[in-house]
């Protein structure tokens, strides 16, 4: 007789969660241990694992010894208090627990029938730290806007580009698409340049201006009106323009009040990417650095990189959901329903590449409720007053020369 394949029952599920929960309590306990590099060469693994799936099931014990021996020997360990790359460690308690449960649930929350807790309380989550951020009314749910998860920066600025192309080109004709120019710095983020290579914007017409020291990386909102100027007289369409707030290279942060203005004058679609810097602004001393959001069309910030909330989720928040939907909207007969036929719900699918999506709202909400807005800004001046004592340390040591303050306060 063939073995039959059982789901596992609850208890099952109790027992082997029981010892993943403490495999991972211990690799956090002992993580400092390790070098936060991998040390493997290329090909590593191929050597160590065998060439074909397993016949018969193996146990659960015997799979985390390989993990112990064979996988996290080639782990990058991000989440090291030695692990100083890209961006700060993103992981938390309560944003663990937020996706053991997201995963626990195992929703696909595409529309709002498929789930509507999903939905909703998205909508929530996102009006809620919206709040913190002190956005304009536009950018939450009760308006023409509202906010929405996606995986990463890089999926909100496509999203965003795309709703901005479709617009102008149902203006202007949809042979104009070889006019179109996007606009950023040499700072912003190479998602703008990949963005504008999906959408079909001509490489040559993703412009990223020259910035230098005198204005500490930032845009130059003279050097953008010249660049607007000559691309009209010469027939071109600018459409886009992506101001940052914290960029990669320096954690510049753009002029967003100035250059706001300047898009609007043009008919320019204004982004403003706060991946990283965002999650200060939660801190009434720091809010200042997004001033000029208002002019904004768009505005995103990565819950996971500065904000506790397990990767991946990254807040975006438009004016008008409309220019979204109308650019990504499909509704095939098996998606229809009376609620999003009569217009009463959010169907997240119209504001994002995938049709699926997972239920990260969860991760959120459990880190602004199990940690609360008054102790998240209090980790937030925490790692600025540990960057300005580590700024002094280098400040004081001869071989070392510092050029930017670390978020001076207006």
């Amino acid at each position: 007789m063939e073995r039959e394949l059982r789901p596992m029952d609850a208890e099952q599920l109790r027992e082997h969660a029981h010892k993943m929960v403490d495999f991972i309590a211990d690799y956090y306990k002992t993580i400092e241990n390790f070098p936060v590099l991998s040390q493997v060469e290329p090909g590593y693994l191929q050597k160590l694992l065998p060439d074909s799936a397993p016949n018969q099931p193996e146990g659960l014990q015997n799979v985390l010894d390989d993990v112990k021996s064979k996988i996290l020997p080639g782990v990058t360990h991000w989440q090291s208090p030695n692990y100083f790359a890209y961006y700060p460690s993103n992981s938390s308690i309560a944003g663990f627990l937020g996706e053991m449960l997201s995963a626990g649930i195992n929703m696909v929350g595409f529309s709002w029938i498929t789930s509507p807790a999903a939905t909703e309380l998205e909508i929530i989550v996102l009006d809620w730290l919206g709040k913190m951020l002190k956005l304009p009314e536009e950018f939450l749910s009760s308006g023409q806007g509202g906010g929405v998860i996606q995986g990463t920066a890089s999926e909100a600025v496509l999203v965003v580009l795309l709703a901005a192309r479709d617009k102008v080109l149902r203006r202007v004709g949809k042979d104009s698409l070889k006019k179109l120019v996007a606009y950023g710095s040499d700072q912003t983020h190479s998602a703008l340049q990949k963005a504008c290579q999906i959408a079909g914007v001509h490489p040559e017409n993703c412009r990223l201006l020259k910035t230098d020291s005198s204005r500490s990386y930032a845009i130059s909102p003279d050097l953008l009106c010249e660049a607007i100027s000559h691309d009209i007289s010469v027939g071109l369409i600018p459409f886009f323009l992506c101001a940052t707030v914290g960029t990669t290279s320096s954690t510049a942060v753009d002029p967003l009040l100035a250059l706001g203005k300047i898009a609007k004058s043009n008919g320019i679609w204004f982004h403003v990417d706060a991946a990283y810097a965002g999650s200060a602004c939660i801190c009434p001393e720091y809010r200042c650095y997004i001033d000029g959001v208002e002019e904004a069309d768009s505005f995103n910030m990565n819950a996971h990189k500065w904000f506790l909330t397990n990767f991946d989720c990254s807040a975006l928040w438009v004016k008008d959901r409309n220019a979204l939907i109308q650019s990504l909207s499909t509704n095939p007969e098996f998606l229809k329903n009376k609620a999003s036929q009569a217009n009463m719900v959010v169907d997240y699918k119209d504001w994002q590449i995938p049709l699926g999506r997972r239920f990260r709202s969860l991760k959120l909400w459990m880190v602004l409720r199990l940690y609360g807005v008054e102790n998240l800004q209090c980790y937030i001046r925490n790692h600025i007053n540990l960057a300005k004592y580590f700024e002094g340390l280098v400040a004081g040591d001869t071989r070392f020369e510092t050029t930017m303050k670390i978020m001076a306060t207006n």
